[in-house]
């Protein structure tokens, strides 16, 4: 494991050099790529520094004890100290999500029940933009199709991490990640007139959004086709045929946008999501192909169960992937969705940690 330290330590050392020269911001992609690299690295020279320097100090403090026998007590606590280091460092030489970094498409769409259904849409919709607002990370909605009592039969939303606040090197995407699934409701719904509760689901996507040069989409293979738009809107959204519809042919998959005045605009909106949906697919294919030990490690974000259940009756919140449940769901549902996400996360490191022969890199 230190051998591998040394080697990340040196390749920091290098970033760190490269990032200072003003020539390599030239190339913006280049740049990133380097910073999101440094940030990576950054906690885990830290710590190994930290520990370097606590292994020479407790060296230091064996070779006094026979003079002094209080530096036995300080070489017990500086050991103590290092092995605390040493765990830390195996935590953080687990193999990382590649996608940790990225921003996040969000697609969240009504499912069986009706009504019920779009209402508990939105309810998801203003949650993770409550909860990306306690973050301070930016949203944008790019599409959603509202009904006529509030609800939402589909919206989709970009999540852009790196903004004031927000953790060194993490993005959207290491959080928001586990959200994918069906999201079961159980409540008494607005629109029920005896008060029995009902169950209803709407189901949710999370992708990384692509960058535009990762994804390379040739024009021949979308068809383009507009339309008017439907629903609320301004005068000009419902008389033009503003809205767009993308077909990505070899794929079938289809994107539509209809939520901005300008067609142009609409159809810059779609190809973020269709980019974004290609790449989700191609990453998919590969986690397909990938080790049955690779498939293990991301078990915990299976997109195709129903991951959560939310009872509004008991106020309580209850994640079926790791068994998480709370009763505090008028503040999850407000944005306060750190514990139950958290609860994943922890379940996921548990899970690599298990499998970990000490030999991973970062």
């Amino acid at each position: 494991m230190f051998d591998r330290l040394a080697e990340l330590a040196s390749e920091h050392a290098e970033l760190e050099r490269a990032l200072a020269d003003p020539g390599v911001h030239a190339d913006q992609d280049q740049a990133r790529d380097f910073g999101r690299r440094y940030a990576e690295l950054t906690p885990i020279v830290n710590a190994y520094t930290e520990w370097r320097q606590t292994e020479a100090d407790e060296a230091t403090a064996r070779e006094l004890a026979p003079e002094d026998p209080s530096f036995a007590a300080e070489a017990d606590q500086l050991k103590g100290h290092k092995a605390e280091l040493e765990r830390r460092l195996r935590r953080l030489l687990v193999p990382r999500d590649p996608n940790d970094g990225r921003d996040v498409i969000l697609e969240i769409k009504a499912g069986e029940g009706g009504e019920e259904s779009a209402l508990f849409a939105g309810d998801l919709l203003r949650m993770y933009l409550r909860y990306a607002e306690r973050h301070r990370w930016a949203t944008e909605v790019l599409d959603s199709t509202v009904t006529g009592l509030g609800g939402v039969k589909a919206a989709t939303l970009a999540v852009k991490a790196g903004k004031k606040g927000a953790s060194p090197g993490q993005g959207a995407w290491a959080r928001l990640k586990y959200e994918g699934g069906v999201h079961r409701v159980q409540r008494v719904p607005v629109t029920e007139s005896q008060g029995r509760i009902h169950t209803s689901a709407a189901g949710v996507l999370v992708m990384p959004e692509a960058e535009q040069v990762e994804v390379d989409i040739d024009p021949n293979d979308v068809r383009v086709d507009v339309f008017r738009s439907s629903g609320p809107g301004g005068q000009s959204v419902n008389t033009t045929d503003s809205a767009v519809r993308l077909t990505h042919v070899p794929t079938g998959i289809v994107v539509s946008c209809q939520n901005e005045k300008s067609q142009l605009q609409n159809k810059e909106q779609a190809m973020r999501i269709l980019r974004a949906r290609l790449l989700a697919q191609a990453q998919h294919e590969a986690d397909e192909k990938a080790s049955a030990e690779r498939r293990s490690q991301v078990r915990t974000v299976d997109r195709s169960e129903r991951v959560r259940t939310y009872n509004f009756p008991e106020n309580r919140i209850s994640d079926h992937r790791v068994g998480f449940k709370a009763y505090n769901l008028d503040q999850v549902i407000d944005g306060d969705l750190d514990a139950v996400i958290q609860s994943l996360a922890d379940a996921e490191m548990a899970e690599k940690l298990g499998g970990d022969d000490g030999n991973a890199g970062a």
